[in-house]
């Protein structure tokens, strides 16, 4: 009896404790935030916006939310994922060119702040200021901001991170890169770790989602909000996919790519994410001509095309794991779902990637045939005219400021937010951690760690999202953008641009987006005055963020 008191009373304390500690882990009611980037997902690649493509879980996503249709990023992938994270112009944060440039910019371009390569330090990163504000952060996916350990995930914000650094790789576990130079190997990091090999069974959009939610479920008893970052590799070259993906749309681009810009096109008029009575780009003039190809060849044409395809119905089902996860432990309800994609489709080719003999050399090592493209030991880039496709009835793509090029599907879904809706008004990727910070009540702030940091140039799109405004942007602001010199600028329904060779003139052209988002007609001599107006407000823009001027081609 004695035993059995003592047994007693020990079980009522640890009862006690038990409660006790419950009550201190008393759920944060903010909201959760699970953001997913695409990398190189043209515009109407998904087929909310107009696609072939079986997308059903990002269109779930889209019908039960807000859907953007003039959602703009940058021409590049590290210059957006820049802005995501900062809230503030690529240029203040470091990546005023892409990381794989910045050895072949002059001295006087490489000493200039807001050149680095990766994050700076007058910045501080979504993860770091929600961390703060009470948030665990996780990230799986590309990183592309930093490859030393002062610049990794975890060095920015992260608590738990599993990152590819680079800004493309294979797919499977051989951890091959996408340059011939500097990056023939793929590097891989686990919080502060870098990893010497993958699993044996590593698909890249399977385990990025697999590892994401094992971070999530981590933690899940402190009560904690959780800020979630999937930045899948889709659909970036190289082309990868396993079966039944890579089959999945066997004979549907056998007329090729013009063919399939055109049905874009119209499918994007009839989902009402463009005009009906706008005039739709045609294909870019890059793109070899289909009925010049001999059969063999078009068939191997419409198999990249394939896998590309089943890259992104690959993609959606991962994206609907996500989804049936964060509902099996009760989150779904409480968790604010972002989705886009760092710019546009991507036109470049593989000897683009590896030219001269280097390339050669790096490219002999795979198997390009028709029937292994899609496999691992394939390793190839779509090109120009599946990339010309991709934007539907928009003008260029990836690299390029055409609307093709920075024109994102951005679809926001979750608690407080209006669904069920689309959006027409601008919105610009420094938008996002804004409307974060707003929706977790958390404010950004002056300094970090003993440093000054800049405020955000963005501004939250919270209003839209709720439906209490119809624009967060004023006809007569300005928003400007630069990279690799290629330029724009929209203020209200007018854009200005200039994009360099080789997929432009180096002119200025001007454009009214209300009634030509195509960009099929250039106003610049018909209204020379407003051209004028645009020019000086991208000059004080690029004064504000500190562009260094260049000539030349653009880089990848």
């Amino acid at each position: 009896m004695k035993n059995y008191m003592i047994w007693l009373l020990s079980f009522m304390f640890v009862m006690i404790g038990t409660s006790s500690s419950a009550l201190a882990k008393e759920k944060d009611q903010r909201p959760n935030f699970l953001v997913v980037v695409a990398d190189d997902l043209g515009w109407t690649d998904i087929s909310s916006f107009g696609s072939e493509i079986k997308t059903p879980n990002i269109d779930t996503l889209a019908d039960e939310g807000v859907k953007f249709s003039d959602f703009y990023v940058s021409v590049s992938c590290s210059p957006t994922r820049s802005m995501l994270m900062t809230g503030t112009d690529n240029h203040i944060a470091g990546l005023g060119t892409m990381a794989e440039l910045v050895n072949l910019l002059p001295d006087d371009m490489r000493n200039q702040p807001g050149y680095e390569g990766h994050l700076n330090d007058r910045v501080v990163t979504l993860p770091e200021v929600l961390r703060e504000g009470g948030y665990h952060t996780y990230m799986t996916g590309k990183w592309h901001l930093g490859e030393e350990p002062e610049h990794l995930p975890a060095a920015r914000g992260f608590d738990q991170s599993f990152s590819m650094l680079f800004g493309g790789a294979s797919y499977w576990k051989d951890m091959s890169g996408i340059l011939s130079v500097d990056q023939e190997v793929a590097e891989y990091v686990k919080d502060h770790e870098k990893l010497k090999s993958l699993p044996k069974d590593f698909y890249a959009s399977r385990n990025y989602t697999d590892m994401l939610m094992d971070m999530i479920r981590s933690n899940r008893g402190d009560g904690k909000p959780f800020f979630a970052y999937l930045a899948y590799t889709t659909p970036h070259d190289p082309l990868h996919v396993p079966e039944p993906w890579s089959s999945m749309y066997e004979g549907e681009y056998d007329d090729g790519y013009a063919a399939l810009k055109a049905r874009r096109a119209e499918a994007a008029k009839r989902v009402g994410v463009f005009p009906a009575e706008a005039k739709a780009a045609g294909l870019q003039p890059f793109a070899t001509e289909w009925e010049s190809f001999s059969d063999k060849e078009k068939a191997f044409q419409s198999k990249a095309m394939e896998v590309y395809a089943g890259m992104v119905a690959n993609m959606d089902y991962h994206v609907g794991r996500v989804v049936d996860f964060l509902k099996d432990i009760g989150e779904y309800e409480n968790t604010v779902i972002i989705f886009f994609s760092d710019n546009g489709s991507n036109p470049t080719t593989n000897e683009q990637y590896s030219p001269g003999e280097a390339g050669k050399k790096f490219l002999s090592q795979f198997d390009n045939s028709t029937e292994a493209l899609g496999g691992p030991k394939s390793h190839y880039a779509y090109g120009p005219g599946w990339g010309s496709a991709g934007s539907g009835p928009l003008n260029h793509f990836k690299l390029t400021p055409g609307e093709g090029g920075v024109r994102s599907p951005l679809i926001v879904v979750g608690p407080g937010i209006k669904g069920q809706r689309q959006v027409d008004a601008f919105a610009y990727i420094t938008d996002i951690m804004p409307t974060m910070l707003e929706m977790a009540g958390v404010k950004h702030p002056g300094k970090y760690k003993g440093r000054e940091v800049v405020p955000m140039r963005g501004r939250s799109i919270s209003g839209l999202l709720s439906g209490n405004v119809k624009n967060i942007y004023d006809d007569d602001e300005s928003i400007g953008a630069e990279m690799s010199g290629g330029k724009w600028l929209r203020q209200g329904d007018y854009k200005a641009l200039l994009i360099p060779l080789p997929y432009g003139s180096g002119e200025w052209q001007l454009f009214n987006m209300a009634k030509d988002p195509g960009e099929t007609e250039d106003l610049s001599k018909k209204q020379p005055q407003k051209m004028a107006e645009l020019k000086a407000a991208w000059k004080q823009y690029s004064d504000e963020v500190g562009v260094v001027e260049i000539t030349g081609p653009i880089g990848r």
